[in-house]
């Protein structure tokens, strides 16, 4: 048996509470001068302006781009590289979601390989020149971006979301603190924490799954659903926060080894026709492609279950898996996930794209990591299932 596997993750990971402090010296470290890619939250937050004066204070420069909204574009990027190359730059700073992440991701690979960042989808052009160096600092506990070697920029001439992933697009630092998360809305912390809940599952699932993937998984797996609801009733309490933070890290670190699957693949292509954010997407996918998928992975299914009811020990494998997909529909009930229709899709419109979807969805290569590989065909109906689905937690009766 080969055991063979390779894992990457951001050279230097700052995490806990009062993290964001670090901010000045690893930036030091690296140049003179940074662009702070943000978003108008953070700079109505105080926290752009935060991350300015921690610079100063070591005599380091900044400037700004705080234009990026719920899903990047190559219309952000090319902003802000041109702000960046115009400012005379050398080291990247993003403050924010994964947006504002996967955004810095792309200008710190383009400011010195250069070239339309669509060239480095499916690794058409290789990303060969050691990139600007990038200082991620996530501020929602969710998309796992500060540690992952991938992006995810929509193209804006054809609305296709590029996932673009590559070892050069991995940051040099992450900063996790969690003490930045406690701004987040309740709904972007449901949906930013089922995002971080899929990231694990997947990775877990995955055909390229192995060791190192496995044990982050099952940790975030088990942070996440202690702690998802009690930040989403008391979004204050730090202990749940924390808990929170690391999971996202963890499942980040885990995904972007294994790789995600086919609740991802179907996903990206929601956001890019629909303007659904990344994350609710995620979650109103997860259920049903767990349902689809249950049959080719009973056993990693039924581990979960153990993780989310350790008292579940006199169910057989499939029971267990059952319960999985069940606890993963209550959970989201219980977090308000609204499915398609609910965000206010139109059932025709929807109906009209889901066949461009299911191609883009194939086109992504995520599917194949799925452990049941769908046809287009099965891909379309799985659409149309998760237009009108229902969250039900009245029963362990899977749908």
């Amino acid at each position: 048996m080969d055991n063979h596997f390779v894992f990457r993750a951001p050279q230097t990971i700052h995490y806990g509470r009062k993290a964001f402090e670090k901010v000045g010296e690893e930036t030091l470290a690296r140049g003179k001068k940074a662009l702070i890619i943000s978003d108008k939250v953070m700079e109505r937050l105080g926290y752009t302006e935060e991350c300015r004066n921690l610079l100063l204070n070591l005599k380091v420069e900044s400037a700004f781009y705080t234009g990026v909204n719920s899903e990047p574009t190559d219309v952000y990027v090319a902003e802000s590289l041109e702000i960046f190359e115009k400012e005379n730059c050398d080291v990247i700073i993003s403050l924010g979601g994964g947006s504002c992440i996967d955004t810095a991701k792309a200008i710190s690979v383009l400011a010195t390989n250069g070239g339309y960042i669509g060239d480095y989808m499916g690794g058409k052009k290789i990303a060969d020149k050691h990139p600007i160096p990038h200082i991620s600092i996530p501020t929602t506990a969710g998309t796992g971006s500060e540690a992952t070697d991938a992006t995810i920029i929509t193209n804006t001439t054809n609305d296709v979301k590029m996932m673009i992933k590559q070892p050069a697009f991995m940051p040099e630092v992450a900063i996790v603190d969690p003490l930045l998360t406690l701004s987040s809305p309740k709904g972007v912390t449901a949906a930013t924490g089922v995002d971080a809940l899929s990231h694990a599952i997947e990775a877990y699932l995955s055909v390229k799954a192995q060791p190192m993937t496995d044990m982050l998984a099952l940790s975030a797996v088990e942070k996440i659903v202690k702690n998802i609801k009690v930040t989403y009733e008391d979004g204050k309490n730090i202990d749940a926060r924390e808990a929170m933070s690391l999971g996202s890290l963890q499942a980040g670190m885990a995904f972007t080894n294994a790789s995600v699957c086919l609740v991802h693949g179907m996903s990206r292509p929601i956001g890019a026709l629909f303007h659904v954010p990344h994350g609710i997407s995620n979650a109103m996918l997860l259920p049903a492609v767990l349902e689809f998928s249950k049959e080719a992975c009973i056993e990693r299914l039924a581990d979960l279950a153990r993780i989310f009811k350790p008292d579940c020990g006199n169910l057989s494998n499939k029971e267990a898996a059952e319960l999985t997909v069940y606890e993963v529909k209550k959970l989201c009930q219980e977090l308000e996930i609204p499915n398609l229709k609910g965000w206010g899709i139109q059932p025709e419109a929807f109906k009209n794209a889901t066949s461009k979807m299911a191609e883009d969805a194939l086109a992504s290569g995520s599917p194949n990591n799925n452990p049941k590989v769908p046809t287009k065909q099965e891909i379309e109906e799985l659409y149309e299932v998760c237009f009108e689905y229902q969250f039900s937690s009245e029963s362990m009766v899977t749908k």
